[in-house]
């Protein structure tokens, strides 16, 4: 809470003044707090995290005892390693998770402030969220238990109700403090819609700790949104009542026929067709005609040496078939760049992050499929040690070749379509061969440590790969 007060001073700074500030912080809680002989850690003797789903620092109590003094700073990872099924870590190990969140916090204030330094109202918007959606989660959530969420046992829905209400209070007051000409309307808008992305990221049954993942996503997702203007929407709008219809249709008729090749599940085929859709209200046919290419490249890569795949037993499981997760981790990025395209007047540098994304998703996909069918052999990213084709992290000639050129494919029909420039092709393959290496270092690194699932690693690929083309086109 004091380093949120803080946040009211960003609009009388400039961003190297606030960036100093956030180094200042970092440097107090290394240097400092742990001389203070403040105990940090959680006071519950029970598990907060089966009531309300709080991040992983300090997950544990210490059983209602006070304690007088702690250990000088610990050692610590970036990343808990602590596990919701393990027993409860005891000294050490508690200190280290509870350090790890508060050495990150200041951290990912740092970041926000270096990559928005020129759009200060979403850093505070985004660190309110942090703090207080955050904070909130874990008091009401704690306080009120109640039901679980459906897709984690260790979450509730009022921890959940609690960070969305008060991350958009949060994220509206500092936005409009660091914006007063907003409109009100819009940004109360933005804020609830982030504030909402930020407890779904939160209440995702991850390891990894959220002062890190949910200032990240919030930030990007309201810095894109800020974008947005009704004049955009309107001036698009003679255009969009027909392709609202054909998007409908189109998006449709390739769902029931991919669901009717059993090259997608069931579910599969309904999130393909809510995220076809809006990629299709991006440019039409042409922005479909990307999706379309993703998919068949993906697909025919899947099903390229399967019955070779399956015995060495590194195939895709149920004959290939792709479900939701699938679905959502490759292409809702895309999706959203897609509606960005006809709601904000920077309709070229979000066409080029979709582009960038739908090529990082099918070199990865590609990549993967054929490394494992041509070899039985990868290689670690991160040291080169030699590990069974299909593992986290490893990479292959063959299959690195693969997906660069897949994406090459994607980003080449962009530049045909006439969606981008041919420097602009040139940015999007190298934006999709960074997401590319940014997904193999993370399967190396926290995937192989299970603190993240194969889809996270993909929609942050994916999502950085868009994101990396955006920033450089604006």
């Amino acid at each position: 809470m004091s380093m949120l007060g803080f946040a009211f001073l960003l609009p009388f700074l400039t961003w190297v003044q606030a960036a100093g500030a956030a180094v200042l912080a970092l440097m107090f809680n290394v240097v400092i707090l742990p001389s203070l002989g403040v105990d940090l850690r959680k006071g519950s003797p029970v598990r907060q995290g089966a009531k309300e789903g709080k991040g992983e620092e300090g997950k544990w109590g210490n059983g209602g005892r006070r304690v007088e003094t702690i250990s000088p700073l610990p050692r610590f990872s970036l990343f808990p390693s602590g596990n919701r099924a393990l027993p409860p870590p005891s000294g050490q190990e508690a200190d280290a998770n509870t350090w790890t969140g508060i050495i990150l916090y200041p951290l990912s204030v740092l970041t926000l402030i270096l990559i928005y330094r020129h759009s200060l109202p979403v850093v505070g918007a985004a660190w309110a969220i942090m703090a207080l959606g955050d904070g909130m989660a874990s008091v009401v959530g704690e306080a009120l238990g109640g039901p679980a969420l459906p897709h984690n046992p260790e979450k509730t829905w009022s921890g959940f109700g609690a960070f969305v209400l008060a991350g958009t209070v949060g994220a509206y007051v500092l936005a409009r403090w660091g914006n007063p000409a907003a409109s009100p309307k819009s940004a109360l808008v933005a804020s609830a819609a982030a504030a909402l992305v930020g407890a779904l990221v939160e209440s995702l049954p991850i390891r990894l700790d959220d002062n890190l993942s949910v200032p990240l996503v919030c930030g990007g997702f309201m810095f894109c949104v800020s974008l947005m203007e009704w004049a955009a929407l309107w001036s698009n709008w003679p255009y969009l009542k027909l392709r609202i219809l054909l998007a409908t249709i189109v998006s449709l008729v390739l769902a029931l026929v991919a669901l009717g090749l059993r090259l997608v599940t069931t579910s599969g085929a309904t999130a393909g067709f809510v995220l076809g859709a809006a990629i299709y209200l991006g440019y039409g046919y042409k922005s479909f005609l990307l999706l379309l290419a993703f998919f068949a490249l993906g697909s025919a890569a899947t099903r390229l040496g399967y019955a070779h795949k399956a015995a060495r037993g590194v195939a895709e499981r149920r004959g290939g078939a792709r479900t939701w997760r699938e679905a959502v981790a490759n292409t809702v990025a895309a999706a959203f760049f897609g509606l960005l395209v006809i709601t904000t007047q920077h309709q070229a540098a979000f066409l080029l992050a979709l582009i960038a994304a739908l090529a990082e998703a099918a070199g990865d996909t590609v990549s993967s499929e054929i490394g494992q069918w041509l070899s039985p052999r990868a290689y670690l990213i991160t040291d080169l040690r030699p590990v069974p084709a299909g593992e986290n992290g490893g990479v292959s000639w063959g299959g690195t070749l693969a997906g660069l050129a897949a994406s090459a494919i994607v980003a080449g029909l962009g530049y045909g379509l006439g969606l981008c420039s041919r420097s602009g092709a040139a940015l999007a393959l190298g934006a999709a061969a960074a997401g590319n290496l940014l997904d193999s270092l993370l399967g190396a690194t926290l995937e192989r440590r299970g603190l993240v699932t194969n889809g996270i690693v993909n929609f942050a690929g994916s999502s950085f790969a868009g994101a990396l083309a955006l920033g450089f086109s604006l």
